[in-house]
């Protein structure tokens, strides 16, 4: 006996429609997706090269965490790099301050949330996304660098999620730094002592990543990265932005 067979006729109508409007709501949403991907492509080609920044929404104008941010932005934009941010509050506020009063643009990637986000107003460029997904994308596809400085849960699904792209090669191989030593140490001791220890994952993929703790020695590590093959993309890695 079905499920159907045993609700009463308008039950088992009402339920079929309501099923039918869900289901045409979300094949409707794929457009709404497609026109998100497609609008952010457009309005952030010109930005390259640029350097995504990830940290806490949380953090407040007065803590170190945030005048270290706003001088290590600083100094990407007057070294030519568009700054990207999630165009929020705290370390968000801090990297697109930094940029805005240098030389290169300052990019603010919202997202509309029910709470905690809101635009700060230091943005060149700002596009709004409602999809987490369409918005982790475009930090990996127009970085040619991500800097991580202290944050919480969604700081480190941004580092996850970088690590894990250039680990299984969906995307290039670009620099990962991690500001503050004292705040990042025991994820990368757990790292170290756990995952790599236990083999789930590969001692050398540690190495993905660097930690820093001087603004001007991020920017050099930058150019360092890039001194021998420039900031441009190879066939083989516009190809390879395409699958990701």
């Amino acid at each position: 006996m079905s499920l159907h067979s045993k609700l009463p006729q308008d039950t088992e109508a009402a339920t079929m429609a309501a099923t039918h409007a869900y289901l045409s709501h979300e094949a409707w949403r794929v457009f709404e997706i497609m026109a998100e991907f497609v609008e952010s492509t457009e309005r952030l080609q010109a930005i390259q090269p640029a350097v995504s920044i990830f940290g806490s929404a949380r953090t407040k104008r007065d803590h170190p965490y945030y005048r270290k941010t706003e001088e290590i932005a600083r100094l990407l934009s007057d070294a030519g790099f568009s700054v990207i941010s999630g165009g929020g509050p705290g370390i968000m506020e801090a990297a697109n301050k930094g940029a805005y009063h240098g030389k290169s643009p300052s990019v603010g990637l919202n997202i509309q949330l029910p709470h905690e986000q809101h635009g700060n107003l230091y943005q060149d460029v700002s596009q709004t996304f409602r999809h987490f997904f369409a918005r982790k994308m475009m930090f990996v596809k127009h970085a040619t660098a991500f800097v991580v400085m202290p944050g919480g849960f969604g700081t480190i699904d941004e580092l996850s999620e970088a690590l894990t792209l250039i680990q299984t090669g969906k995307t290039r191989r670009i620099p990962i730094i991690l500001v503050g030593s004292a705040f990042w140490n025991g994820l990368l001791e757990w790292f170290r002592q756990t995952l790599s220890a236990e083999r789930m994952i590969n001692p050398e993929d540690l190495d993905l990543m660097q930690v820093i703790d001087e603004p001007r020695a991020v920017v050099d590590a930058i150019f360092k990265f890039y001194e021998t093959r420039g900031f441009g993309l190879s066939p083989a890695e516009r190809e390879m932005q395409l699958s990701l």
